[in-house]
C-alpha cells in the first residue's frame, strides 16, 4: 500500500502592510514568516497586494479618477517607487526568510516591471529553498484597478510543484471566473490560494465552492487596513477623510475539499490562521467528483488557454539578401 503523503501545516496571515513602504512591509512580512514557522506553518500565505497596500476602490478610485492632477501623478509615482521589482531586494528579503523557515511562500504585492514602467497585481511564490518557483499576474484588474495595475497574460497562470503539494491560485476577483480556475484544476492543484481584498460574506462563499468544486483546499486571505495606518502626507487625503475606519476588515478563511471552513473566518483583528491538511482528504474527495478527470466531457466541453506570453515587441533578425543592395 503506498504512503499516505504528509500533512501540509498552511498559514493564512491576516495582516496589515507599512501602508506605502516597501521596505518596513517587507520587514514585517519577514517577521511574520518566522513566526508562522516557529508555529510549525510550512505553507504561508499573505493577502493581495500586500507590499506595499492594495489601493482600494473607496479612496484610490475616485483619487484616481481625474486625469492628469498633480496629486494623482505623485500618488502613482510613490506607490511606484515602493513596488517590487522580481527579482530584486525585496524579493532576495522575502527569498532569505522563506529559506530560514524551510517553509513554501505565496505574496501578494505591487510588481513593478523591469522593462516599462507598469504594475501588475502579482502572487509571488517562493520554495523553501529561497528559490523563486514564479508568479501570478492578475488576468484582469476589476474595476478602479485598471488605472493602477496592467493585466497579465496566460503564460503565468501556473501551478507550482512545491514539497507541500501542486500550488495555485488566483487573484481576488480572478477566482470568479470559472476557465480561470478550470486551468488550474487542469493542471492537478492540489492547494488554491486565494488572496483578496473583498472582505466581504460573498468571499467566504466563494472560496467553499472552489474547494468544493475543485475537490481541494483553499487558503483566502485577506489584509487588515485602518484609516489610521495612512502616512500623514497621503496624497489622497482628502478621499482617505471620508473613508472608514477599517477600510479592509479581514475575512480570512481555510477550507477543505468537502467545502467544509477549517480555519476562520476572522475579523477585524491582524492574526494568523492555521489549518492542518491532509493531502490525501483530496484523492477521497475526487472519488464521485473529479471536474478535470472523470467527471469531465471533452467532446462536449472544452477549455481552450493560451498560456504563450504575450510581447509588446516581437524581434526578428533576417540576413540580408546578397542580392539586394
Amino acid at each position: 500500500m503506498q504512503d499516505r503523503v504528509p500533512i501540509v501545516r498552511a498559514a493564512a496571515i491576516q495582516a496589515e502592510p507599512i501602508v506605502l513602504d516597501c521596505d518596513a512591509t517587507v520587514e514585517k512580512a519577514c517577521r511574520l514568516i518566522g513566526e508562522a514557522a516557529e508555529n510549525g506553518a510550512n505553507l504561508i500565505v499573505f493577502p493581495e497586494a500586500f507590499i506595499p497596500v492594495y489601493p482600494n476602490a473607496a479612496i484610490w478610485g475616485r483619487g484616481l479618477a481625474t486625469f492628469g492632477g498633480q496629486r494623482q501623478k505623485y500618488v502613482w509615482t510613490r506607490l511606484w517607487n515602493n513596488s517590487v521589482e522580481i527579482p530584486g531586494p525585496a524579493t532576495d528579503r522575502l527569498a532569505k526568510a522563506a529559506h530560514e523557515a524551510r517553509a513554501t511562500v505565496v505574496m501578494g504585492l505591487n510588481e513593478r516591471a523591469v522593462d516599462n514602467n507598469t504594475l501588475y497585481n502579482t502572487l509571488l511564490f517562493i520554495g523553501p529553498d529561497g528559490r523563486l518557483l514564479g508568479k501570478h499576474r492578475k488576468l484582469m484588474p476589476t474595476n478602479h484597478e485598471r488605472m493602477i495595475w496592467g493585466m497579465g497574460d496566460g503564460s503565468t497562470l501556473r501551478v507550482f510543484d512545491t514539497p507541500c503539494g501542486k500550488v495555485g491560485g488566483l487573484i481576488c476577483w480572478e477566482n470568479y471566473m470559472p476557465l480561470a480556475r478550470y486551468a488550474l484544476y487542469g493542471q492537478g492543484e492540489q492547494i488554491h490560494v486565494a488572496p483578496t481584498a473583498h472582505d466581504g460574506e460573498i468571499t467566504l462563499v466563494n472560496a467553499r465552492n472552489t474547494a468544493y468544486e475543485g475537490r481541494l483546499f483553499v487558503i483566502s486571505v485577506c489584509m487588515i487596513l485602518r484609516k489610521s495606518s495612512f502616512p500623514h502626507d497621503f496624497e489622497l487625503g482628502e478621499e482617505l477623510a471620508e473613508a472608514d475606519d477599517f477600510i479592509k476588515s479581514g475575512g480570512s478563511a481555510i477550507v477543505g475539499p468537502d467545502g467544509e471552513v477549517l480555519a476562520g473566518p476572522l475579523w477585524n483583528e491582524e492574526n494568523i490562521l492555521y489549518a492542518d491538511l491532509d493531502l490525501n482528504r483530496i484523492v477521497d474527495e475526487r472519488r464521485v467528483f473529479d471536474v478535470t478527470g472523470h467527471y469531465s466531457r471533452p467532446d462536449v466541453l472544452r477549455l481552450h488557454f493560451n498560456a504563450s506570453p504575450q510581447k509588446t515587441i516581437e524581434r526578428y533578425e533576417q540576413p540580408l539578401d546578397p542580392s539586394e543592395g
